[in-house]
């Protein structure tokens, strides 16, 4: 006995459905697209993001997601220990802090504090740039990344 036409095409397109759903939650990174700057309004603790003589630019970056689990997730980041603003998806904040070493740590509601320990340099030959990324179980991540 075989099935009515129309059952088997309900049947496919479910299908279909469902494999284009998951495919859409699946951790991978989203197609590249220029960083926008954090609004000011998000800096929460001033002097930080101050461009000022002396002073090394450090440029933090949050990582575009397709992943809609995180894709909406805050991640706070904090400097020295202070909480300076939060990154949404594909947002970058861009530092200014002194030569040596600095700590710059993210989190969010559901993730512990990640720490990175820094060394701002002004010398050309290292990168003064991290990464913000999420891992495939959702967890928040920071690493420091080339140019």
């Amino acid at each position: 006995m075989s099935k009515h036409p129309l059952v088997t095409w309900r049947a496919t397109g479910l299908a279909l459905m469902l494999v284009t759903l998951l495919a859409a939650c699946a951790s991978e990174p989203a197609e590249p697209v220029a960083f926008k700057p954090v609004p000011a309004s998000r800096i929460v603790k001033s002097g930080y993001t101050e461009a000022t003589q002396g002073l090394v630019a450090v440029d933090v970056r949050r990582e575009r997601s397709r992943d809609l689990v995180v894709r909406f997730r805050d991640a706070l980041v904090y400097v020295d220990g202070e909480q300076v603003t939060d990154l949404l998806n594909g947002e970058h904040v861009v530092f200014y802090l002194s030569p040596g070493v600095h700590k710059i740590a993210v989190s969010t509601q559901f993730d512990p504090v990640v720490e990175l320990r820094f060394i701002v340099t002004a010398d050309t030959r290292y990168t003064n740039r991290a990464s913000v990324t999420f891992d495939a179980d959702h967890r928040i991540g920071l690493r420091r990344v080339a140019q």
